[in-house]
């Protein structure tokens, strides 16, 4: 080993090491914020309301439905527009992607609520309405990103691909898509940001989630409900945040 490759891992490991102290403390924080919320909770002098409300069980409940609507809908997103993408890139089809672009801007221009609420009239209220519209406005970001990443892969590294014998859909998966990994699951992190936030709005449609919390603290102006709500739906989304940079920070080639 010379002396360049050395040192070169010995930076590598430098960096890994800061790279997973950083990881940690994401989490640190918020089970601190966690067990902040339950002691406040635990100080509050709450009324049958309340604790019919905010119990165990009903927590545990919502806090599930909302990461089902998240993980649904984020997955959908992933298994349409990813794809969709890489299609549009294609040197015959990249005609078809101002329309599809324009249609997918439709679903982040209108307000999520009005997406749900059209959703709720033409198709009806429930689980499924409610991740339909979750995937029509995050599918965007992941759409765009997609294609941009793609589309920004230099010409140079394919002509390569191809010249050494690799055929168009190994140049793809070999090539286009790892350098393009960085850019499509930046646009990842904001759609699951996205839904996290708006699948607080489903409850509006009867989906659950951890907006009923939200809603019935603000319906009834109990404060310790309407707060139990918002702080898990924010440790919700900065958690999501934190597994999705895992997942780049894995998934990223070396060097890039």
């Amino acid at each position: 080993m010379t002396v360049t490759s050395m040192l070169d891992q010995r930076d590598e490991d430098r960096t890994g090491g800061r790279s997973s102290l950083g990881m940690l403390v994401t989490p640190l924080f918020l089970i601190a914020v966690c067990a902040a919320l339950a002691l406040y909770l635990r100080g509050q002098d709450l009324d049958d309301l309340e604790r019919r409300a905010i119990n165990r069980d009903v927590i545990v409940q919502r806090f599930v439905e909302h990461i089902q609507l998240v993980a649904v809908s984020t997955a959908l997103v992933l298994a349409v527009a990813i794809p969709l993408g890489v299609v549009l890139t294609r040197p015959r089809l990249r005609w078809l992607a101002t329309p599809f672009l324009a249609l997918a801007n439709v679903g982040q221009a209108v307000p999520s609520v009005g997406v749900l609420v059209l959703l709720a009239v033409t198709v009806g209220i429930g689980f499924r309405p409610a991740v339909v519209a979750l995937v029509l406005v995050s599918a965007l970001p992941v759409l765009r990103n997609t294609m941009v990443g793609l589309q920004g892969v230099d010409r140079s590294l394919i002509d390569a691909g191809r010249g050494i014998g690799l055929t168009k859909t190994a140049v793809l998966f070999r090539v286009e898509l790892p350098l393009a990994v960085p850019v499509i699951l930046a646009s990842v992190r904001v759609a699951v940001i996205l839904n996290v936030g708006t699948a607080t709005l489903a409850a509006f449609t009867n989906a659950g989630g951890l907006g009923d919390l939200i809603n019935t603290g603000i319906a009834l102006n109990r404060t310790p409900i309407l707060l139990t709500g918002s702080v898990l739906t924010a440790v919700l989304a900065m958690a999501a945040d934190w597994l999705v940079g895992i997942v780049e920070h894995h998934l990223r080639p070396r060097g890039v």
